[in-house]
């Protein structure tokens, strides 16, 4: 999936950095500060869920938007993923690259707007 994304995003002008893993992804994360983070919470090797608590914990990361990527498509996810856990956004696979591009650029433009408005 990481490669997709990639394709997609480069398209659009987009730098896309990936992790194989929840745990390589946190230390890219940490190292990067991105501007956004996709997480799929289908990893081998961290619950997704865990990443996501992990990045919101951290001082130097927890300003960071997160859009969850998952196959869980049901309802009850995606209330549990927005409301309880307050992601920023929530894509379920498969999806659109407008989709995804849409979605990102939302995040994104809202992030800018908050930002403007703490100045």
């Amino acid at each position: 999936m990481i490669d997709l994304v990639r394709l997609i995003l480069n398209r659009r002008g987009y730098t896309v950095l990936g992790a194989n893993g929840g745990r390589e992804g946190l230390d890219l994360i940490r190292k990067e500060l991105p501007d956004l983070v996709l997480l799929d919470l289908m990893m081998p090797d961290m619950d997704g869920w865990d990443v996501y608590h992990q990045i919101k914990s951290e001082a130097l990361t927890r300003d960071i938007p997160v859009i969850v990527i998952t196959a869980k498509a049901q309802d009850i996810d995606k209330i549990l993923g927005l409301r309880v856990a307050k992601v920023e956004d929530y894509i379920a696979k498969p999806f659109s690259p407008q989709e995804l591009i849409d979605r990102i650029e939302q995040v994104l433009s809202s992030r800018q707007e908050t930002a403007s408005h703490e100045s």
